[in-house]
């Protein structure tokens, strides 16, 4: 009898466990690199960076080839993303929290805390100082509402025992290696852990590992902060682009900048950075070096996803806060809003969608309500990006017919469609527009703004980049 008894009793608790189990919520594991332009991965057309790992996670999930920041510098685009607004909806347009500005309003992983979500980051999500920041191990602009728990990856950054040379602001070689946001490559002597990005793969790992069985779903941010400078690697991330002279530099147009605004050069230039062809081609083999160390770290956590038993019900979200250029134009680093330094890699990964490559437009403040909308979480009506996950099962839907991009350094703004590019400077246009059709000219070397053929054109944009800024001030910040 008690055989006959414990017997349905069993199918019944094993049965309830399987269905508590299958309704548990997808987690989310959202991984962001620092200063990545899409164009040094492999799963974007780099036939000289190599980068297995997040080109791994590309053959899972969808990858999309046309995702933009919302902002061109790390401030103002962590603070646009993680809040849901416009940096031209908060006004933040600095190196600080948006909680000031956006009050009691959730961000997203606070949204998910919200929601029953363990949430948890590991280094810079918000924005934090790259190196001076990390060196100190300080918690920068963070937003302690967002989180469960906080850790930090202190590491040596440019002070790294090693190889190093600055290669800005210093054509007699006589400049030692410096800090700052300085181009400087560092071949450092040590393993991955003697590192910030090591520290926080290692975290990272952790963190699912105790957190993967748990009844609770979790929302974990993985902040790298390569491959912004000092491009600082183990020796053996940098061995496969040594010599460094070796290095392929983008191709260079006599008089590039004469159509280009006074305000559209950018603020990292080969000429104002002092850097000859040497030091150009130095740049590119740290930079390559740097993003080969991130991408064998963000490995080491999509294998502990894969461990944990909890791969099929997760999320994963590979991107960038903004892009970089590496020589294009003459110009380095970010802030510029032409297309190197605009555009994101993106990665999604969403269980159950077949794998599949999209060209539609995206932004990163699409993230929020994506995310929100899969995980099944109530709608808000007030977030400025949209859901994107049409574009998972149909990656030829369109969900945006253009993209705001801003750089506040440059008074500056993009509007991208999937035909052109246009670019204003100063609301009222007196710092020069750039206008340039994607398809004929990606690389964006011929200004068209000043051709008559295109003066309707370039009407309509002025026209449509004011409503935009009309539409997304009317919120309900009161901005």
């Amino acid at each position: 009898m008690t055989r006959l008894f414990c017997l349905p009793l069993l199918i019944v608790l094993c049965f309830g466990s399987l269905t508590a189990a299958a309704e548990k919520p997808m987690n989310v594991l959202f991984i962001i690199s620092d200063d990545l332009t899409p164009t040094a991965l492999s799963c974007y057309g780099n036939t000289d960076s190599k980068t297995p790992n997040i080109d791994r996670l590309a053959a899972q999930g969808t990858r999309f080839t046309h995702a933009y920041c919302n902002a061109t510098y790390c401030g103002p685009s962590r603070a646009s993303f993680l809040s849901g607004y416009y940096p031209h909806a908060t006004k933040v347009f600095g190196y600080v929290s948006p909680r000031p500005k956006i009050g009691d309003r959730p961000t997203w992983p606070q949204y998910f805390r919200d929601n029953g979500y363990y949430t948890a980051r590991v280094s810079k999500i918000y924005h934090m100082g790259v190196p001076g920041g990390i060196e100190e191990g300080s918690d920068g602009a963070d937003d302690p509402l967002s989180w469960d728990e906080r850790f930090n990856s202190p590491g040596p950054e440019w002070k790294a025992p090693g190889d190093g040379e600055t290669l800005e602001g210093n054509p007699d070689g006589k400049r030692p290696v410096v800090g700052g946001n300085t181009f400087v490559v560092v071949e450092a002597d040590g393993d991955d852990l003697v590192h910030s990005d090591g520290k926080t793969a290692a975290k990272a790992v952790e963190l699912i590992e105790q957190h993967a069985q748990d009844d609770q779903p979790f929302f974990l941010a993985v902040g790298f902060v390569r491959p912004h400078v000092p491009f600082v690697s183990p020796r053996k991330y940098v061995d496969a682009y040594k010599p460094y002279s070796k290095n392929a530099l983008p191709e260079k147009v006599p008089g590039d900048w004469d159509d280009i605004p006074k305000q559209g050069i950018n603020y990292k230039t080969s000429k104002n950075m002092k850097m000859d062809l040497r030091r150009q081609k130095k740049a590119i083999g740290g930079y390559y070096g740097a993003v080969a160390f991130l991408d064998a770290q963000v490995g080491k956590v999509l294998d502990a996803l894969e461990a944990s038993g909890e791969a099929d019900n997760t999320i994963v979200i590979f991107t960038s806060d903004h892009g970089f250029h590496l020589g294009q134009h003459d110009f380095w680093a970010k802030v510029s809003l032409h297309e190197e330094s605009a555009c994101v890699p993106l990665i999604i990964k969403v269980p159950g969608q077949a794998p599949a490559v999209c060209d539609s437009l995206t932004q990163l403040l699409d993230l929020y309500p994506t995310t929100a909308a899969l995980c099944g979480l109530k709608p808000q009506d007030r977030l400025q990006g949209k859901d994107i996950s049409p574009l998972l099962s149909n990656p030829k839907e369109i969900v945006h017919d253009e993209i705001l991009n801003v750089s506040p350094m440059q008074n500056g703004f993009l509007l991208r469609t999937a035909d052109w590019a246009f670019i204003q400077y100063n609301e009222d246009a007196s710092g020069g527009v750039e206008l340039f059709d994607m398809h004929k000219d990606p690389q964006q070397f011929t200004n068209l703004a000043s051709d008559p053929d295109y003066a309707d054109l370039v009407d309509d944009f002025k026209a449509r980049l004011a409503d935009k800024l009309q539409e997304l001030r009317t919120n309900d910040l009161g901005s």
